[in-house]
């Protein structure tokens, strides 16, 4: 029984995730979409350096933030994620641009993002694609 109990204690360390992915198309045709997720650290600090996928041209990382009464975005070049730690991409803050993206891209389909970490390493998450006024998902 003491051998058990010791056994739970030594438990494995937190694995890097994403999690509830979604791409928002534009609202006109040439606009840029928007692509949300949430990131989970693993063990170790990570820091995203991109995020890519083969249905836009260009893709941003960006931070929304309001200056005076005015809203303004800035292109990131890296965002630190701690380990265990959480980063939430979401309207009104973080989030990735993708500009001209493939217009065969269609609300209820998935697209492929890759994120690229500045150890080299990769992963990629398949997100949802909604509409320009359609509401979020609940996850």
């Amino acid at each position: 029984m003491a051998i058990l109990l010791g056994l739970g204690g030594c438990s494995q360390p937190k694995q890097f995730y994403i999690d509830h992915g979604y791409v928002r198309l534009a609202a006109a045709p040439g606009r840029p979409a928007a692509a949300y997720f949430t990131l989970h650290g693993g063990p170790a600090d990570m820091t995203l350096i991109s995020v890519h996928t083969e249905v836009a041209i260009k893709a941003e990382i960006h931070q929304s933030m309001m200056t005076g009464n005015m809203s303004a975005m800035k292109p990131l070049d890296r965002v630190a994620l701690p380990a265990g730690g959480t980063l939430v991409f979401k309207p009104g803050g973080m989030h990735v641009m993708l500009f001209d993206m493939n217009p065969a891209i269609k609300p209820g389909k998935t697209m492929t993002l890759d994120f690229t970490f500045s150890d080299g390493s990769r992963y990629e998450y398949d997100a949802m694609v909604i509409a320009a006024g359609a509401p979020a998902p609940k996850f």
